[in-house]
């Protein structure tokens, strides 16, 4: 495997003064290509922080992170953007469609934003991840009409639109039942192996954890060497 993503030594701090909250306090984690990793930890360990930094959405106070041998502490804003649109992938907790658009449009709306409108081809696509997620049947639904299972799958059709190097999900399966929930992993599980898919996925639930062939803790926002779910 090559390394897909280096940080070292991530401090992220909220506020000034007295007010300050140190998040993040020394980070460092590498991911490999194709890994399948659980990032585990008691809320406030700081996950989410990490998980926003890897996805360029916000920088840290210090520290480096590079991916795809590419500084992203140094990259300006723009150049994060297309970076971001270009290989990586977001799956949260509330999936965050848009309930007015269909399945199709909301799963093809980030090849839409890349190209500046919609192509035959990222329509294909589209068609073909909902297929692949079980949804043939509800591809032009609008989302609205759709179980919290069928938007979750909608959401992960989409995380996969460009096809990223790395899909970053925040308790995917956390407002799921149980049954949904594993089907959600399997869909994960099998684009892992057969598309070499890298993905870290925060959770609080053991048995999703233990779907994932590598566990990484945090705690007081370091990583630590023995990943526990409190």
């Amino acid at each position: 495997m090559s390394t897909l993503l280096e940080t070292r030594d991530l401090v992220k701090t909220y506020g000034t003064g007295e007010a300050a909250t140190r998040v993040l306090r020394g980070l460092s984690l590498r991911l490999e290509a194709g890994e399948m990793a659980a990032l585990l930890g008691p809320s406030g360990a700081g996950k989410s922080t990490l998980l926003t930094i890897l996805g360029t959405l916000m920088k840290p106070t210090s520290g480096q992170y590079e991916m795809l041998g590419q500084d992203m502490i140094a990259a300006d804003d723009r150049a994060l953007t297309e970076f971001r649109n270009a290989h990586i992938g977001f799956v949260f907790q509330f999936h965050n469609l848009l309930p007015d658009f269909t399945a199709l449009e909301n799963v093809i709306f980030p090849a839409a934003v890349r190209a500046g409108r919609e192509t035959p081809a990222a329509r294909k696509r589209g068609r073909v991840l909902l297929e692949r997620m079980g949804l043939a049947e509800r591809i032009d639904f609008p989302t609205a009409n759709l179980s919290g299972g069928q938007k979750q799958r909608v959401a992960v059709a989409r995380a996969l639109m460009n096809a990223p190097d790395l899909v970053l999900a925040d308790e995917p399966t956390g407002n799921l039942d149980r049954a949904s929930a594993m089907q959600v992993m399997d869909l994960i599980g099998e684009i892992n192996r057969e598309e070499g898919t890298t993905f870290l996925i925060s959770t609080h639930d053991e048995k999703i954890a233990a779907r994932c062939r590598r566990q990484v803790g945090v705690r007081d926002g370091i990583v630590t060497e023995e990943p526990r779910l409190a």
